[in-house]
């Protein structure tokens, strides 16, 4: 009984290592902020810039002025109508992918991503900023193999500029 009583007390005293705490999942505005900031990053030498009707873009415009103050529901409505009357504008599904995940609708945002991607360019900025949405996606997802993916693809976004001698 003894060597079973000394068992127990050296297996109270052992030492664990303690587990480093769990990380807690970035914000929606971190996130957000990621995005936005592989667009700016990319020194591609491709710009695309949307014409569209005005209407569009007085929508567009009150979507920012929402999404500035805060007001997320009311940015995702005024972009979701932009939609209805351009469908397959990149630059505003992809404005509306990361309303989406202001608004914690991360299944959309990244399906708003993609197909932003499919309409776009698939060069530049905004192929930049659609593929870092997909990999924060990914991450949110814990798919490594996903992430890893886009963020290949975000890599082959970027074109360089001609050199001229």
């Amino acid at each position: 009984m003894t060597s079973a009583v000394t068992a127990c007390l050296l297996a109270a005293c052992a030492t664990t290592s303690p587990s480093a705490p769990p990380t807690s999942p970035p914000s929606a505005q971190d996130i957000v902020a990621s995005i936005q900031a592989a667009g700016r990053s990319d020194d591609s030498a491709v710009r695309v810039t949307p014409l569209r009707e005005p209407s569009t873009e007085a929508l567009v415009d009150a979507a920012q002025k929402d999404a500035a103050a805060g007001q997320y529901t009311q940015a995702a409505t005024q972009l979701d109508k932009a939609l209805q009357e351009e469908p397959r504008a990149p630059d505003i599904l992809q404005d509306r992918a990361e309303m989406a995940i202001r608004l914690h609708h991360f299944d959309h945002a990244e399906q708003l991503a993609r197909a932003s991607w499919n309409y776009g360019p698939k060069l530049g900025a905004l192929c930049a900023r659609n593929w870092q949405t997909i990999l924060e996606m990914r991450k949110l997802a814990q798919d490594p193999a996903g992430e890893a993916a886009a963020r290949k693809q975000r890599a082959a976004c970027r074109v360089k500029g001609v050199v001229r001698m």
